[in-house]
């Protein structure tokens, strides 16, 4: 009759690695029971997420903070202004046209007498209300058929790609002559909307570049064979996986919607008076530039600061979330 097998641990003991073979699997267990993995794992030696590694990364990196910050900042003077003012912006004197800082009065006065610190910390509330509202316009106009057109393809890809190709055509700031000139309100709607009809080609080429290179990867593949649903598919296995690149440009536009912003109110299409704008103080002041140069250099350093801090911000993200650069 056949000798009974040994039991597992015995067959080990006795094999040709003797003590080493032991110390190895003594190893191996502990590295388990480490509440912290080596490096690219979490606890319990699970593997990072591509999300929780890059906040990793930008919580490090202080091009990032030093953004956010800033960002955070503009986020709150555009809600609560009054926090650091507490003037009327459109409470003007034309007897102090034009003069230079005074006590509580520290920017100065522009040409109509209008304190222009209260000016620069109320037009922050127009720049930042056209970036974020222009961006998650875009964004979801743009990732919405871009991402559909990638994963379907066929005859509805076609015609999308030749509709961005005829939109990519469209000089942006002759198009904002053209269609803000005939728009009368004041309000920042019809710039928003602007900016959301001429800026969604450029994400919806991203998302669909992203979800055709998603679609093509094994867990997609699988889950296909296994029957899932085209739905599924898309929210529980494309979409996170294809995002990344959709936020790394939006971030970065989101800037130069800002910038577009005070171009247009600059050319006198964007905003009108009496709404309060970096873009249409800096169009009055351009005149005075000689005689008054605090009336542009306040205004004209707030946008600037305000368009650098997204651009910071999103070369952050894109960094942090690239896997090309890790």
């Amino acid at each position: 009759m056949p000798e009974p097998q040994q039991p597992f641990d015995e067959a080990i003991s006795g094999a040709g690695a003797g003590g080493a073979m032991d110390l190895a699997v003594d190893e191996g267990t502990s590295l388990e029971k480490t509440p912290g993995g080596p490096e690219g794992t979490g606890p319990a030696g699970k593997p990072r997420s591509l999300w929780s590694d890059a906040w990793r990364d930008l919580r490090r990196n202080p091009v990032f903070i030093i953004s956010g910050l800033i960002i955070l900042f503009l986020v709150i003077i555009s809600i609560w202004p009054s926090l650091i003012t507490d003037q009327d912006p459109l409470d003007c004197d034309l007897s102090k046209a034009q003069e230079g800082s005074q006590p509580g009065h520290p920017f100065g006065f522009d040409g109509q007498g209008c304190d222009v610190y209260t000016r620069t910390v109320y037009g922050a509330r127009t720049s930042v209300t056209v970036g974020v509202c222009s961006t998650i316009g875009v964004s979801l106009l743009g990732g919405v058929l871009g991402g559909l057109a990638g994963f379907f393809g066929g005859k509805g890809d076609a015609v999308l790609s030749r509709i961005t190709d005829v939109f990519f055509g469209i000089p942006v700031v002759l198009g904002g002559l053209v269609f803000l000139s005939v728009v009368t309100s004041s309000t920042v709607w019809p710039v928003i909307g602007f900016i959301v009809l001429l800026g969604w080609p450029q994400i919806a080429r991203i998302a669909r570049g992203s979800v055709i290179t998603a679609k093509q990867n094994d867990y997609v593949q699988a889950a296909r064979a296994l029957g899932a649903s085209n739905s599924r598919m898309l929210l529980r296995h494309i979409t996170p996986n294809a995002i990344a690149p959709v936020i790394v440009v939006a971030t970065i536009a989101l800037g130069t919607y800002i910038s577009l912003e005070a171009t247009l109110s600059y050319l006198g299409v964007g905003l009108k008076p009496p709404a309060v704008s970096w873009g249409i103080d800096i169009s009055a002041a351009s005149q005075y530039i000689r005689n008054a140069p605090h009336m542009l250099l306040w205004p004209a350093g707030a946008l600037a600061i305000t368009v650098l801090a997204f651009i910071m911000l999103g070369d952050a993200v894109r960094d942090a979330l690239d896997p090309k650069l890790r």
